[in-house]
C-alpha cells in the first residue's frame, strides 16, 4: 500500500468511498443526501488543508484522510483529520497506516497536536484505533449525535500531543 497525496483525478474514485459512508449517516455530520459538489468541496478545499489516499499495488484508491488546522489563528497549531476507508477495503490496515501517516505528517509540518472532534461513540472501531495511538478522550457530549439506528449518542473529543512517535 501507498499513502500519497490526492490528486484532482482521484476524485472518480473518492467520491464513491465518501457518498457510501456519508449516505449510511453512521459516523459523519454531513447530510446523508450531501450532493457531490458538497462533498468534494468540503473534503478537498479547507483552507490550510492537504488531502491524502492510500492506494494497493494497481493504483486502486482504498482509502483517504484529510488533514487541516483544526482551528484558524490562535489555534491553528493543532491540526484536525478526517479519514474514510473503502468498505472493501475494511480490515485490511488501511485506516491505521492513514492514521500514522497522518498523525507523522501533521509533527512533519509542524502541528504541536491533533484533536478530532467528533468521533461518534458508537463507531468503536475508530475509537479503539485513536486510544491505541495514544489519543484520549478528552470530553464525551453527551447524545450529541442522532445515529440511524442507536438513537442519540454522544460524541468524543479526542486529542493526541505530536511531540512522541506514533506507536
Amino acid at each position: 500500500m501507498l499513502i500519497r497525496e490526492a490528486h484532482a483525478e482521484d476524485w472518480a474514485e473518492l467520491w464513491p468511498i465518501l457518498w457510501e459512508i456519508v449516505a449510511a449517516g453512521e459516523t459523519y455530520c454531513w447530510p446523508t443526501d450531501t450532493t457531490e459538489e458538497a462533498a468534494r468541496a468540503w473534503w478537498l478545499e479547507k483552507p490550510g488543508g492537504r488531502v491524502f489516499v492510500a492506494v494497493d499495488d494497481s493504483g486502486i484508491v482504498l482509502g483517504t484522510a484529510e488533514m487541516h488546522p483544526n482551528q484558524p489563528a490562535a489555534g491553528s497549531h493543532v491540526a484536525n483529520a478526517g479519514f474514510m476507508v473503502a468498505s472493501s477495503a475494511a480490515g485490511r490496515g488501511v485506516g491505521r497506516a492513514l492514521a500514522e501517516f497522518i498523525l507523522d505528517r501533521a509533527a512533519r509540518d509542524g502541528y504541536r497536536a491533533m484533536q478530532f472532534n467528533a468521533v461518534v461513540e458508537t463507531n468503536t472501531a475508530a475509537v479503539g484505533l485513536w486510544l491505541s495511538l495514544g489519543f484520549d478522550i478528552v470530553a464525551t457530549v453527551p447524545e450529541a449525535f442522532d445515529h440511524p439506528t442507536a438513537g442519540l449518542v454522544g460524541m468524543h473529543i479526542m486529542h493526541r500531543m505530536l511531540d512522541r512517535p506514533v506507536e
